[in-house]
């Protein structure tokens, strides 16, 4: 039996051995009731998190090859904005681009409206930003230095070794890390609940209102929790096996 079906059983367990919760019609049904409004609030707080994801690692790859760049005007700003980035607390830079990013833009005559969910994204993705700049760092860095002298000594430029040679092999040692890096980003996407967004937490907050219950608080909160636990614990098991399986191929 796999490591993921044990830990599920034991979670369906647990919540077996509750009875004044799993047992109780009382408490069951408002839970199917409002479970499919959670579960779309839990897919949009997915959705935060790929849109964040895919924003935060193109910047974020940007500025990993700004980190390792010969020129000193490049490679300084760079840092500066890395260790900001990683060492500011998520909440916060949340709340500054909820705040100071304005709700539309003009372009001529042209209103472009900016709402709440598409600032928290933003927000989202610079710490992560900062993140894939280290992993690309770290992972251009652990090449070699052997293999850039080889390509210097056959003409390549350094675009040409850092584009033909470093990166294809940098590829593996940052999927691991990027993983790891998504799934915490998942787990932190509950956040914009709390500077207005309405992801999976607010819906299920509203739930419990609408219901007036707060013997529903464990249930409904469990099963959103379920659900994050079923969605990134795949994802922490697949980046164990590719580090072990990139390890033993280094």
């Amino acid at each position: 039996m796999s490591p993921f079906l044990r830990l599920a059983l034991a979670v369906v367990a647990t919540g077996a051995a509750m009875p004044a919760y799993a047992a109780s019609d009382g408490l069951v049904a408002p839970l199917v009731r409002w479970a499919p409004v959670i579960l779309g609030g839990f897919l949009f707080n997915v959705l935060v998190s790929i849109l964040a994801m895919t924003l935060g690692t193109v910047a974020g790859a940007a500025l990993g090859l700004g980190l390792i760049s010969e020129t000193r005007a490049i490679r300084v700003p760079s840092r500066i904005v890395t260790e900001f980035f990683r060492n500011a607390p998520w909440l916060v830079l949340l709340f500054y681009c909820i705040l100071l990013i304005p709700f539309e833009f003009r372009v001529g005559g042209t209103i472009i409206p900016l709402p709440g969910w598409v600032k928290a994204v933003i927000g989202l993705a610079l710490p992560v930003m900062a993140n894939v700049a280290e992993i690309v760092r770290g992972a251009v860095q652990s090449i070699p230095g052997a293999q850039w002298e080889s390509a210097e000594s056959l003409g390549f430029s350094r675009f040409q070794t850092l584009w033909m040679i470093v990166l294809p092999q940098c590829l593996k040692r940052m999927l691991p890390p990027w993983m790891n890096l998504y799934a915490i980003l998942t787990m932190a996407t509950p956040l914009i609940s709390i500077v207005g967004v309405e992801d999976g937490m607010t819906l299920t907050r509203a739930a419990i209102a609408s219901e007036g219950r707060t013997d529903l608080l464990m249930p409904m909160y469990g099963f959103l929790l379920a659900l994050f636990f079923f969605y990134c614990y795949p994802i922490a098991r697949w980046t164990v096996r590719l580090e072990r399986r990139f390890a033993l191929s280094a």
